[in-house]
């Protein structure tokens, strides 16, 4: 069987905050959640698929991409230009969502409780290194993730509304149920200045050398895998 090898792997900038998660034992390279993570980008390149993750919030957030841009234009003055461009070098890889003299990043949220109104640092850690990486790639010492909170489209609602009615047991949902959840989607309403909140994320070479120590080790247990999955397959067929 061949081996897969690993030490040239590039890691995409939406993936980093998975590799920084710190172990719980010291003594550990890696924690539980990054072997994880490893395990099943080793399969999806052992096996040549691509897992594209699905769910309700990732969904909406690719409907009201644009709807979102319009909403930071026009509370900020800003126009906004998305980019398309790939970026890659010798460890990460990524397309920024909007680069120019400082990156934005546009996450859009799912509703009004996962709106991060109050926050006064940026609630996931995860983007902060997303967007280390993108500064890193382009260049651009400065950026903002940005939360907008807009309009659920209708198709979404409709799918929640009958969510909600099979996690209940419910044929059918009653009207009262269903004109909240839509209720809950729908923010045009309200100002837009209270629908947007931005957290500026500043370049940190430290970070930088810290996440590449990190893609090394990440390198090495990836190509381990790939090595002690053909002496497993070796033994199981002696």
């Amino acid at each position: 069987m061949r081996t897969t090898h690993f030490d040239n792997h590039l890691f995409r900038c939406s993936s980093l905050g998975k590799l920084m998660v710190n172990p719980r034992n010291k003594k550990d390279l890696l924690s539980a959640t990054t072997k994880r993570y490893l395990q099943e980008l080793h399969k999806e390149v052992l096996f040549d698929k691509s897992t594209e993750i699905q769910s309700k919030y990732l969904d909406k957030g690719k409907q009201v991409e644009e709807d979102s841009i319009k909403l930071f234009a026009n509370v900020t003055g800003q126009e906004l230009q998305k980019n398309e461009k790939f970026y890659e070098n010798e460890f990460i890889c990524g397309t920024p969502d909007i680069t120019g003299d400082k990156l934005i990043d546009i996450k859009s949220s799912w509703d009004y409780t996962t709106f991060p109104m109050y926050e006064e640092t940026l609630p996931n850690k995860e983007y902060y290194w997303q967007l280390q990486g993108y500064m890193k790639l382009t260049g651009v010492k400065e950026s903002w993730v940005v939360y907008c909170l807009v309009d659920t489209p209708d198709s979404i609602i409709d799918d929640e509304i009958r969510r909600q009615g099979w996690k209940l047991g419910m044929i059918e949902v009653p009207i009262e149920m269903e004109q909240e959840i839509i209720s809950n989607h729908k923010y045009s309403h309200v100002p837009e200045e209270l629908r947007i909140k931005s957290f500026k994320v500043e370049y940190n070479e430290e970070d930088m050398e810290r996440l590449y120590e990190r893609i090394g080790v990440c390198r090495e247990y990836l190509t381990d895998l790939s090595v002690g999955l053909s002496e497993r397959i070796i033994k199981t067929i002696i």
